[in-house]
């Protein structure tokens, strides 16, 4: 596996340049490769030690009612992605951000993506 790296620090302190420890943000797709894309970065960059997904999640696919559409035939990780979830491995489907309304995805994305800018505190720079 080909390892990326940051082109540059994503944080300095003072005398201190550190890669962000802090979780970082995802807004992307429900299917098997969107879900797969935290690990990945994590796996591949060096940059972050975790990323959450803000959205689209399982949960939030079932509470907004969101359409399914057809997967990605011959993604190899359709098949767990699909014993995980129930689906029928033989279908692939998923389901994309832009379904929701513009407005439900701004309340959505807005409150982790702010999260994830605030600064670390000087004191958590010492250690």
């Amino acid at each position: 596996m080909h390892r990326l790296q940051c082109s540059r620090p994503l944080l300095s302190w003072g005398n201190s340049t550190r890669t962000l420890a802090k979780p970082q943000r995802n807004a992307g797709d429900f299917d098997c490769s969107g879900e797969d894309i935290e690990r990945d970065w994590v796996a591949r960059t060096g940059c972050w030690n975790s990323v959450t997904r803000v959205l689209l999640t399982y949960e939030q696919v079932r509470a907004y009612g969101l359409p399914a559409t057809e997967g990605k035939s011959g993604d190899p990780r359709w098949p767990a992605f699909a014993r995980r979830y129930g689906f029928d491995p033989a279908r692939p489907v998923q389901w994309e951000v832009e379904a929701l309304e513009p407005a439900e995805l701004q309340r959505l994305v807005i409150p982790g993506t702010i999260a994830a800018r605030r600064a670390p505190s000087a004191r958590s720079w010492a250690r």
